[in-house]
């Protein structure tokens, strides 16, 4: 079986085990949320993987790649344990905010070391992150928001989910390669998918099935564009 069949393959069913997840995590949750949860991400870690077949020259990057979305997967069963053991909040909440902060660091590695940066454009994605995080931050009571002990987690992660977006973009305006869009745009898929999933953990009212889904839906979203970002890489 060729890449582009294992890469095309790996995507639909990523789409449909993203599908029927939503599904068993609105009606349902627990454990069978975790179970469906978990299959749609290995998914998008198969998709990474078949791109990275289809562009061996470029294996460093895909590499990287791989390495985050498996921190997402990591990060996608600590959070959702937290409605199965609800005792362990904490617990898993903090888990889960170190595994996908990790994942953006392999993300942001794999970006800064395959796109030629200078000062310039360097202190631009940083300064955006910074500038990013800081807002979020700050808009904490306006959006009716309460981080309470998580705030400091929420700003040091705010700051690496906004690095990854500021530096694709920058990327992507600085050269208008393909492969920088792809990534930006599933930068800020990532971006728009944590600033819903904040609602939902820090706001009153907002853990809802809407907003669950738009969280989930921006979410795959997000790491499927992320992974198929390989293709394009050195292209």
């Amino acid at each position: 079986m060729s890449g582009t069949c294992v890469y095309s393959a790996a995507l639909v069913l990523g789409i449909a085990a993203t599908i029927l997840f939503l599904v068993v995590r609105v009606k349902k949750g627990g454990l069978p949320g975790v179970i469906t949860k978990a299959t749609a991400s290995v998914l998008f870690i198969a998709t990474a993987c078949a791109a990275i077949v289809m562009n061996l020259q470029e294996y460093a990057y895909g590499l990287l790649i791989v390495l985050g979305l498996v921190c997402g997967l990591l990060g996608d069963i600590w959070l959702d344990l937290k409605y199965v053991y609800p005792q362990d909040n904490d617990t898993y909440l903090y888990a889960g905010f170190y595994s996908f902060f990790t994942g953006h660091l392999f993300f942001i590695t794999a970006i800064f070391l395959s796109y030629k940066w200078t000062p310039w454009t360097m202190a631009i994605s940083v300064i955006a992150a910074l500038i990013g995080a800081a807002g979020a931050t700050l808009m904490e009571k306006p959006m009716k928001l309460s981080y309470g002990k998580f705030r400091a987690t929420c700003f040091i992660y705010g700051f690496i989910l906004m690095l990854t977006a500021s530096s694709s973009v920058v990327a992507a305006f600085a050269t208008g390669e393909t492969a920088w869009i792809v990534m930006s745009a599933g930068g800020v898929l990532f971006l728009l998918s944590d600033l819903v999933l904040s609602g939902t953990y820090f706001g009153e009212g907002k853990n809802t099935p809407a907003y669950v889904v738009a969280n989930h839906v921006l979410y795959y979203a997000a790491q499927f564009v992320i992974a198929s970002s390989i293709l394009f890489v050195g292209n």
